[in-house]
């Protein structure tokens, strides 16, 4: 166990993580040069597309020390985005020591500060570690002291790489055996082992990543989930280096995956303690923090039959990221589908890419919403997250919704335009700081969690010119005056566009998305009207004109009767249509007409 070493690697989106992951893996020969592939450990084609991480990967590295040691090395990559924060604190929670990356032009971050208190609190030992160096931008020095005024972490030992070229990845390694602690444990004691994470594979059913605290898990052992003492049979052992190679066994302190011939996803809960059941261990692991999704949507099938598929591709992901939610709902327009909850916007675009992508599924996504804690006039509470729910205004007595506080680190020159953005969204500023000797502001913020979840980041990032940077965790429920925003079109009304908006703003969002559903709903042989309405009234519309067939181009003269006669016949048949006819609305239509920002 002391040449074991468990380490994580976090950072700001963007700062060189998984390329840092890719030169370990290649200092360590974890692959040969023609194995090679940038983002190595970035598997899924979605991360690879949009160039972000969002599952942690693990990998087991050889490395052979300046001091004739021989250690083994376990990598975990995290994601950067604030919405992966999960993966982060669960990784951290697996390993004793961290790999804190910054960007030696761009320097201390939003998401760099969130994830280096997740490591203090994990009590991690911490490496600080100023990649990019071979920009011409880089300023090592102006980073050092950002580092050490505004983190509080000694920053005179810090490592200057630069992972692209390669520079400086035999110091990181060095001092990753010299000053990270092995891991604390003891082989001869009972197993005691806490499952990290879980997947599905088509070939070997349900995969768990664990780590094993004490005692040695062996092939063919019977073990024991402690939370709804399943028994099962471990069939397989074996670790990523980063391929997949099997092992006899886990000893205390190392990290690997198991398969256990489990067929039921429920069985599988990550934070669960594993124990061997002929010699249990005395007490379960505490397991990792429960989370709780902020943003809600509904996803339907478009195919009727395709309820129990998706039901199953759910359940499938939900083993693999387990910071979502979902249960089953109808709806008038729409049918049979889901409740799902998630934990920011680029989550739920990411799930339901992966859902159309992996399981080949054509869905309809409605509006995203929050929850909001509706106390009414009887005293009973209710906590509401699908618009379609909100009760009567008569009948509630005070509505509250979510407030978060936000943290916002950007350049001198573009705070004015970030402090009226924020006001803007009904923010409250708390605090205004300068960090360092430096020309960056550190903002603090309370702002509702429904005014930032739908386009408040890109609109950031766009006025930032991309040098803004944010993070955010959920404050408090604070009273609020909200309307509940319906849309008609053609007369009928669409659950999936419904929305709980503020009440100074309904009328202004109401006439935003019926603008876009404009442009968005294809046009027709008769005219279409789209309609915003607050509680009946009508606070918005937009027509949609129809296509003209010109039914008099045959005439070649004669009395003009012939001619009204026809336009009149060709005003019945659209005036039949109009009654009849429905608007196919585009599914993508749902989720594009609240991107107001663009």
């Amino acid at each position: 166990m002391d040449n074991v070493r468990n380490f994580a690697i976090i950072a700001h989106i963007d700062h060189g993580k998984s390329t840092l992951a890719d030169r370990l893996i290649e200092e360590c020969n974890g692959l040969e040069a023609r194995e090679m592939t940038n983002q190595v450990l970035d598997s899924m084609d979605i991360e690879r597309e949009r160039g972000i991480t969002i599952k942690a990967q693990t990998v087991r590295l050889n490395y052979t020390a300046n001091d004739g040691n021989r250690y083994c090395l376990n990598l975990m990559d995290t994601p950067g985005h604030v919405d992966f924060s999960y993966e982060v604190s669960r990784s951290l929670a697996t390993c004793e020591g961290s790999l804190l990356v910054i960007d030696s032009s761009q320097g201390v971050e939003a998401q760099t500060l969130a994830n280096v208190y997740k490591a203090i609190d994990n009590n991690h030992e911490i490496i600080v570690v100023l990649n990019k160096v071979d920009l011409p931008a880089s300023d090592p020095e102006r980073v050092k002291l950002q580092v050490k005024e505004i983190i509080g972490i000694g920053s005179s030992e810090s490592i200057l790489i630069s992972a692209k070229t390669g520079l400086g990845i035999r110091d990181v390694l060095e001092a990753i055996v010299t000053k990270l602690p092995a891991p604390q444990g003891n082989i001869n004691a009972p197993l005691q082992a806490i499952l990290v994470d879980s997947w599905y594979d088509p070939y070997l059913g349900v995969v768990i990543l664990v780590r094993v605290k004490n005692g040695v898990l062996k092939k063919g052992m019977k073990i024991v989930m402690m939370s709804n003492n399943a028994t099962y049979q471990v069939d397989n052992i074996g670790i990523f280096t980063p391929k997949k190679v099997m092992m006899s066994e886990l000893s205390a302190g190392e990290v690997g995956f198991i398969t256990a011939s489990m067929r039921k996803v429920a069985d599988c809960k990550v934070g669960d303690t594993i124990t061997e059941e002929k010699k249990p261990c005395g007490e379960a692991l505490p397991g990792f923090k429960e989370i709780h999704p902020v943003v809600f949507c509904s996803i339907f099938p478009n195919k009727t039959d395709g309820f129990e598929y998706l039901r199953e591709a759910l359940e499938k992901l939900h083993l693999n990221d387990t910071s979502f939610t979902f249960e089953a709902e109808t709806s008038n327009t729409l049918g049979y589908g889901f409740r799902c909850g998630f934990l920011g916007m680029l989550h739920l675009e990411v799930i339901q890419e992966r859902l159309e992508r992996e399981f080949d599924l054509d869905l309809t996504a409605t509006a995203p919403s929050v929850t909001y804690e509706v106390t009414m006039q009887s005293g009973e509470t209710l906590n509401i997250h699908n618009p379609n729910d909100m009760p009567d205004p008569v009948r509630v007595k005070i509505v509250e919704e979510p407030w978060i506080t936000a943290t916002i680190m950007v350049p001198d020159q573009y705070l004015g335009e970030i402090l009226s953005l924020c006001e803007e969204r009904r923010g409250k500023q708390e605090d205004l700081s300068y960090v360092g000797n430096t020309t960056t502001a550190l903002l603090k913020y309370k702002l509702p969690l429904s005014e930032v979840v739908f386009d408040f980041y890109g609109r950031l990032k766009s006025i930032s010119k991309g040098y803004a940077s944010l993070d955010w965790e959920i404050s408090n429920y604070q009273k609020s005056q909200i309307d509940r925003l319906s849309f008609l079109v053609n007369g009928k009304p669409v659950d999936a566009l419904t929305c709980i908006v503020h009440k100074s703003r309904s009328e202004k969002r109401g006439r935003e998305i019926c603008a876009r559903l404009k442009d968005l709903i294809p046009r027709q042989q008769y005219k279409i009207a789209i309609q915003a309405t607050v509680g009946g009234k009508i606070v918005a519309r937009e027509t949609i004109n129809p296509y003209r067939k010109d039914v008099t181009a045959k005439l070649y003269g004669g009395d003009v009767t012939r001619r009204m006669k026809l336009l009149e016949k060709q005003k019945k048949g659209k005036k039949r249509l109009y009654s009849v006819g429905n608007v196919d609305i585009p599914h993508n239509a749902f989720i594009q007409a609240l991107k107001i920002g663009d």
